[in-house]
């Protein structure tokens, strides 16, 4: 099971935005508790952005993040103090805030005149901070920003690299202090990192073969059910 994580973790960071949420439940299953999966799944994650970041270096829309980096910040703060409370909370509350954010993003999607997923940074930002260091799972909310700027799927998929890329690195510290690292934990990264390798080289061939409407489509298919996997 871990191996198909660290798959799917891959194949999400190269190549198609939204599958690696899917390992984040089958994490927790495994392991038997939301803040200890945590832990062991971020390794994972780490590993395959260095490659996101490696291949789609030459796109990357960094100013697109700027105006985020301060709220980024302030969630991750706020998350590092949430993870005393217990996981049958926060999950759900960051599957409530993915489906807040994908109504009012298919709300802009139809009625161009209202106020949509094109709205606050500091709500993206919160969001995605506060997301990523109580679940990994900033995912979703990364992926509705990123539509909402129209971006093309190079582009996309580099942005979203450099943020995780960055954001993951900021929070060994946060679970170090928490004590949710361990020689287990880090010893079972390191056994399957060959999978996580084999997941980011699928993805970047995946990508290339998807024409850009089907991959906006499929970003939002599965950001939906990633949402409703976070409810259970």
């Amino acid at each position: 099971m871990g191996a198909v994580c660290a798959f799917l973790i891959g194949v999400a960071k190269t190549g198609m935005p939204g599958v690696g949420i899917l390992a984040i439940p089958a994490m927790v299953l495994m392991v038997g508790d939301a803040r200890q999966s945590a832990a062991w799944t971020l390794p994972i994650l780490c590993t395959a952005d260095l490659f996101a970041v490696y291949y789609w270096r030459n796109h990357a829309a960094s100013a697109r993040l700027f105006s985020l980096t301060p709220w980024v910040l302030a969630g991750i703060v706020a998350g590092a103090f949430a993870l005393s409370l217990h996981e049958r909370t926060l999950r759900p509350m960051v599957g409530m805030i993915v489906l807040v954010m994908l109504l009012a993003h298919l709300r802009k999607q139809f009625r161009p005149d209202t106020w949509g997923a094109g709205g606050s940074p500091a709500f993206y930002g919160v969001s995605a901070g506060f997301s990523t260091t109580v679940a990994n799972a900033a995912g979703p909310v990364m992926n509705l920003y990123l539509l909402s700027q129209r971006l093309p799927k190079e582009e996309f998929l580099a942005t979203g690299a450099w943020f995780f890329f960055l954001v993951n690195l900021s929070k060994i510290p946060i679970y170090w202090w928490h004590g949710l690292f361990s020689a287990r934990s880090l010893g079972f990264d390191l056994a399957i990192a060959p999978a996580t390798v084999a997941g980011a080289v699928t993805g970047r061939w995946l990508v290339k073969r998807i024409p850009q409407k089907v991959f906006d489509a499929l970003v939002l298919i599965l950001t939906a059910a990633a949402a409703l996997l976070l409810l259970r």
